[in-house]
């Protein structure tokens, strides 16, 4: 068997389809089930059965996966490990990041990783916080931005800045957030984000403690969608302070003065992997853009 088709099978198994999988190999869809087939019969088990929404493991598929995932990672060490022998820092990482690339300063990371190191492979993948934080912590990813608390002794996390969020209305209903209790803000409409989302939990926390369930109208995944939203009076929502004080400013929402709500925004990675020299190039580079020590990571 080769390498190549332990990766065609891991992404298969990890998107659940030809489709996106192939799309992730960058390889043609039957260049791909080809992969599979020819893997397959090679191991003389069935790795994947059709379903109307895709590709699912079977039984043996997902015993297989595990010993497939190591020999990559084997592989990806081993290529590394040579990289290191000839004083090059070479390789791919999988790197998860947030709605807003400008405010994580993605640009600027890449563009120094790129230069400093031009044979280091950066994947993006766009994440929900949560999910980022899974996605790192089961291997999927090797590291990505997360706001929020980390709470994974798998997980370490280098600390880039602290995050304050803000209840934003849209600006015409000043009158009706003015002065408005806990009860009342509640009662109103809101633009929530999916349960798995830091932004979630950050706002089911803040109505926990005052003892009332906020209302749902609307559920997004993006900041800007959110702020959007607000703007457009069709709810009340978590806004990230420095958007919602330039949609104040721009006389689009308003901000109700009762509640700030801080947490913590890093650059996350398996505990375990600290000494990777790879990971350890990216961190320096994520640390230098940032402007914060590399001692400032902190494992949950």
């Amino acid at each position: 068997m080769e390498i190549y088709q332990l990766r065609a099978f891991a992404a298969v198994a990890d998107a659940g389809q030809l489709t996106r999988a192939a799309e992730r190999l960058h390889i043609s869809q039957p260049a791909l089930s080809a992969q599979i087939k020819a893997l397959e019969e090679e191991l003389e088990v069935r790795l994947f059965e059709r379903t109307p929404n895709g590709m699912q493991t079977t039984r043996a598929g997902r015993e297989l996966l595990v010993h497939a995932e190591k020999v990559l990672a084997a592989a990806e060490a081993l290529r590394q490990a040579a990289s290191a022998a000839r004083g090059e820092t070479a390789g791919r990482l999988r790197i998860g990041t947030l709605s807003d690339p400008q405010f994580i300063r993605l640009g600027d990371i890449l563009g120094k990783a790129v230069e400093r190191y031009p044979l280091l492979e950066l994947e993006l993948h766009h994440e929900i916080t949560g999910a980022a934080l899974e996605a790192v912590r089961d291997g999927t990813l090797d590291a990505s931005f997360y706001y929020g608390d980390i709470g994974s002794p798998q997980v370490a996390g280098l600390a880039l800045r602290e995050l304050v969020y803000r209840v934003a209305a849209p600006a015409e209903w000043k009158a009706r957030i003015d002065g408005a209790s806990w009860r009342e803000l509640a009662a109103l409409p809101w633009i929530v984000t999916p349960p798995i989302s830091t932004h979630h939990r950050l706002l089911q926390t803040l109505f926990a403690e005052h003892d009332v369930t906020p209302g749902k109208v609307i559920e997004a995944d993006n900041e800007f969608v959110i702020s959007n939203l607000v703007a457009s009076a069709l709810g009340v929502s978590l806004m990230r302070e420095d958007l919602a004080l330039a949609r104040e400013q721009a006389g689009e929402v308003c901000i109700w003065s009762k509640a700030r709500v801080r947490t913590t925004l890093w650059f996350i990675y398996r505990a375990e992997r600290a000494s990777d020299p790879l990971l350890a190039a990216l961190l320096q580079v994520v640390a230098e853009t940032w402007q914060v020590a590399p001692e400032k990571v902190r494992a949950a």
